[in-house]
């Protein structure tokens, strides 16, 4: 049965990702892809994403340490970047596994307590989700004059607009929220599963109460922050690649990068679907024709995604040349 699941792991998301793929793209004139790859796109852009992209993880491991000090864990900052790397790739195949993987990582090569990483990676999520949830709120409450001077100028009410809908977009918006749900209760079962014992509940607490504890609260902030600012300058810049995104501006941005970080809570591999879905749907409410935000979704999904996987391919080596042996966590120093 344990083997199954494991299968039913992999094969689900994959399979429900590549059908909202396939839904999305079934009548999609793949030659406009070759000419933007080609000779339309502009690929400075694109590349000046790429530190945005790294930094935001840099950023994260560097939160995590800070995190994990007042617990007596003190990781080495390579060991932890890559750790990091190794995650997001890692849940390109299987979504959510970088979660465990990356406190697996540091038990592995520099003995940190796997329970007490686990609890951090909790804290780190819960922090996450209030400032995301912050971001959305303003960033929707500043865009309700933008979406009724739109629906003003068009003539097109916000009826008509959700009647663009067809019954299968209905579905794919259905089943993305259930699972987002279903994964919200997954992730708090698993949890819950892991706090069997007295001693795991009390490192995973200390895990969640760190924070508290932090040296340099301010310090903890600015990485906060900047994750997310980083996340979203990787993805706002990829908007100058394209002539139909280019003059959208900031407000536009904002609203795309959102919902798609909400979209990518669907278990898929890196949100393929439901994110090409989210950030297609919230271009077309600014003007921009379905096929071009097709585009824009697929060409900007695949090749950070394709970011991800060569982090994760020079985390594993980076591992393997740096740590020829794993250190003992009683010569840990910070």
């Amino acid at each position: 049965m344990s083997r199954l699941h494991s299968i039913l792991r992999i094969v689900l998301p994959l399979f429900l990702g590549g059908a909202i793929l396939w839904w999305m793209y079934r009548g999609f004139d793949w030659a406009t892809l070759q000419r933007a790859l080609t000779s339309e796109m502009n690929w400075t852009w694109m590349w000046l994403s790429f530190p945005f992209g790294i930094l935001a993880q840099v950023f994260r491991a560097l939160r995590w340490r800070q995190v994990l000090r007042p617990l007596g864990e003190h990781p080495r900052l390579h060991t932890s970047i890559n750790a990091i790397f190794l995650s997001y790739a890692s849940s390109l195949a299987v979504p959510r596994v970088g979660e465990v993987l990356r406190c697996g990582v540091l038990k592995r090569y520099d003995g940190v307590s796997f329970s007490r990483g686990l609890g951090t990676v909790v804290t780190e999520r819960v922090v996450d989700m209030v400032i995301i949830g912050l971001l959305s709120l303003v960033v929707f409450v500043l865009q309700i004059p933008v979406f009724v001077e739109f629906f003003e100028q068009t003539g097109v009410s916000l009826t008509g607009f959700l009647a663009r809908f067809t019954t299968t977009g209905w579905l794919v918006t259905a089943v993305s929220g259930v699972l987002i749900l279903a994964t919200g209760a997954y992730l708090l079962r698993r949890y819950e599963l892991l706090t069997r014992t007295r001693s795991i509940v009390k490192e995973l607490t200390e895990g969640l109460l760190s924070i508290r504890e932090v040296d340099g609260k301010g310090v903890f902030l600015f990485y906060s922050v900047a994750i997310w600012v980083c996340y979203f300058l990787h993805f706002y810049l990829t908007f100058f690649c394209f002539a139909s995104t280019t003059d959208l501006g900031l407000d536009v941005a904002l609203v795309a990068f959102i919902v798609g970080t909400f979209a990518v809570l669907v278990p898929t591999p890196n949100g393929a679907g439901p994110w090409h879905f989210a950030v297609k749907t919230v271009l077309m409410l600014y003007g921009v024709s379905g096929d071009e935000g097709a585009l824009f979704a697929l060409i900007v999904h695949t090749v950070q995604t394709l970011l991800v996987a060569v982090l994760g391919v020079y985390a594993v080596a980076a591992l393997a040349i740096g740590h020829t042996q794993p250190k003992l966590h009683s010569t840990l120093n910070s």
